[in-house]
C-alpha cells in the first residue's frame, strides 16, 4: 500500500553531486572558480598559524549564496550545513559565519579585483565578452550613513572666512595696544599675519606660541591673557576642524559624517517626495551580452563626469576600451565625444535634447539654434526670419576636470522689428547665442549614428 519508508537504512550513491542536475547553476560556479589561478590568492595568504579554509572552497559559497540572493554570513553558513548545493561546494566542510565574514571582507576586499579580472578573462576565452557593443549606465546606492550628519562645503568655507575675519580683528586690537603701551618687543610678524589674505591653522599655532611666551613676560596683561584663552580654547580648534573638513570635502560639495567617503545626491527612491539629498554614491556599470563587465563606483551625482573615469579604469583591467560605447543622455558632454573620439570608439551616445528635437513645439520653435542656418563662409548663422547673426568674439572656460570649451559668441545686428524676437528671446537689445562648435559637430555624428538602423537596435538592447 505504501512505498517503504525507513529512516535508519544507508543507501547509495554518498556522493552529493548526483543529486545536483548537470545544467544547474552551483556547476557554473564551481567550474569557473576551479580555473582561476591559485597565484591570485596567495598574495593575501601570508602564511604561518594554523591550516586556513581553501580560499576557493570560500569563493564558491560566496559567490553561489549571491546568485541565490543570500548576503548575511550567518545565513550562508546555515546554508553550508543545510542546503546539498552549497554542502558539494564546501566538501562537506563548515566554515563559521565568523569565518565567511572575515575572508570576504578582509581577505577577499584585496583579491576581488584580480578575481574580477580573471573571471572576465575566462569569458573573453569562451566568446562570450568581445568588447564590441559596451552598454554602460549609473545608479545610485544609499550610503548606510546618518541622512542628517551632513557637512556642506560651501558652509565650511563660509564659516572659515568669519573666523579668520575675528582673528584679524583679534591680532590688529593686541597690535594697537601694543602700540598705545610702547612695548619694547613690537611682533611684526602679528601685524602682518593680521593683514594676511588667508589665516591657516599652522600661522595661528605659531602666532599662539608667540603670544604665550610674551604672556609669560607680562603675566598681568589681562587683554593678552583673554586673546590667549581666545585662541587656544575656540579660534584654533574651529580652524582646524574646518580644515579638516574642506580637505574632507575636496572636489565635492558635501561628505557625511558617518561616512566621510559618501556624497549627499538625489536619490531615485524618494518617499518623502520633497527631494531630499541622501548620502550615497554613484555606480556605474558596463555590461555586453548581459555579463557586467566593468564597474566603478563614484563620490559625483552626475554621470557626465564618472564615463571617462570609468572606461580608464575598464582599460587598466581589461588592456584595452570597447569599440562601441552605448549609453543615454546623461553622458552626453562635449568631454565625453572628445575622449571617445581620441580613444577611436564610437560614441552611441545621447545628449540632452536628443529626443526633444523630434517634437513638433521644438522644430517649430524660432529660438532653437538646431533650426537656424549656419553660414560657414561668413561664420554666421541666420536665424527663421532671416536676420544675420556675426561673429563678435571667443570665450574659452575650464571644466573642473581641466577640459577647455571654446565659445564662439553670436550677435545680430537689429532685432527690434522682428515678428519672431517675442518668441526666439526674452532679451530687451538684440539676440546674443554662445555656441560650441565642437560640441555641434560631436552631436550632429551622435544624430546620425543614433538614428541609423544600427543605432536604434543597439539603443533598444540597452534597454535590456
Amino acid at each position: 500500500m505504501y512505498i517503504q519508508y525507513t529512516m535508519d537504512q544507508l543507501y547509495l550513491p554518498m556522493d552529493l553531486e548526483e543529486d545536483i542536475p548537470q545544467n544547474h547553476l552551483v556547476r557554473v560556479v564551481n567550474d569557473m572558480v576551479n580555473r582561476i589561478n591559485d597565484k591570485i590568492f596567495a598574495a593575501a595568504y601570508p602564511g604561518g598559524g594554523r591550516h586556513s579554509y581553501h580560499p576557493k572552497m570560500l569563493t564558491k559559497i560566496i559567490l553561489y549564496a549571491y546568485t541565490q540572493r543570500i548576503y548575511s554570513s550567518r545565513q550562508i553558513a546555515k546554508a553550508v550545513r543545510e542546503t546539498i548545493p552549497f554542502m558539494w561546494l564546501a566538501g562537506r566542510q563548515r566554515p563559521d559565519f565568523r569565518t565567511i565574514n572575515r575572508f570576504r571582507s578582509e581577505r577577499m576586499k584585496d583579491v576581488l579585483e584580480s578575481l574580477f579580472t580573471a573571471l572576465l578573462e575566462l569569458l573573453t576565452q569562451g566568446g562570450y565578452v568581445k568588447l564590441d557593443h559596451y552598454f554602460v549606465d549609473g545608479t545610485k546606492i544609499e550610503a548606510n550613513a546618518n541622512r542628517y550628519t551632513f557637512v556642506w562645503r560651501k558652509a565650511v568655507v563660509r564659516y572659515k572666512m568669519k573666523l579668520q575675519e575675528k582673528v584679524r580683528v583679534l591680532f590688529q586690537t593686541i597690535e594697537v595696544q601694543e602700540q598705545q603701551e610702547n612695548l619694547a618687543h613690537e611682533d611684526a610678524d602679528l601685524a602682518e599675519l593680521g593683514e594676511s589674505a588667508s589665516l591657516s591653522s599652522e600661522a595661528m599655532e605659531q602666532t599662539l606660541r608667540k603670544l604665550e611666551t610674551q604672556l609669560n613676560e607680562q603675566p598681568k596683561d589681562k587683554p593678552l591673557k583673554k586673546a590667549v584663552r581666545l585662541l587656544k580654547k575656540d579660534y584654533l580648534p574651529r580652524m582646524q576642524r574646518y580644515e579638516r573638513q574642506e580637505e574632507t570635502c575636496g572636489e565635492r560639495n558635501s561628505y557625511s559624517k558617518t561616512d566621510p567617503d559618501a556624497t549627499f545626491m538625489r536619490m531615485k527612491e524618494d518617499h518623502m517626495k520633497n527631494g531630499q539629498l541622501k548620502p550615497g554614491y554613484n555606480v556605474q556599470a558596463g555590461t555586453e551580452n548581459q555579463f557586467i563587465v566593468g564597474y566603478s563606483v563614484h563620490q559625483r551625482p552626475t554621470d557626465t563626469r564618472c564615463l571617462i573615469p570609468h572606461l580608464k579604469q575598464l582599460q587598466r583591467r581589461l588592456g584595452q576600451l570597447p569599440k562601441t560605447v552605448v549609453a543615454d543622455a546623461g553622458y552626453g558632454g562635449e568631454e565625453n565625444y572628445a575622449y571617445l573620439e581620441k580613444e577611436n570608439c564610437e560614441a552611441l551616445v545621447k545628449y540632452n535634447t536628443f529626443h526633444r528635437e523630434t517634437s513638433k513645439s521644438w522644430k517649430t520653435d524660432p529660438g532653437k539654434l538646431e533650426n537656424w542656418t549656419y553660414d560657414e563662409e561668413n561664420d554666421q548663422w541666420i536665424c527663421r526670419n532671416g536676420r544675420k547673426l556675426g561673429f563678435v568674439r571667443e570665450s574659452r572656460s575650464q571644466l573642473d576636470s581641466g577640459y577647455e570649451v571654446k565659445l564662439r559668441v553670436y550677435r545680430s545686428e537689429n532685432c527690434e522689428d522682428c515678428p519672431l524676437k517675442s518668441g526666439c528671446t526674452k532679451a530687451k537689445g538684440n539676440r546674443e547665442i554662445r555656441v560650441s562648435m565642437t560640441y555641434l559637430r560631436y552631436k550632429e555624428q551622435a544624430r546620425e549614428k543614433l538614428r541609423s538602423e544600427e543605432g536604434r537596435t543597439l539603443s533598444a538592447r540597452r534597454m535590456a
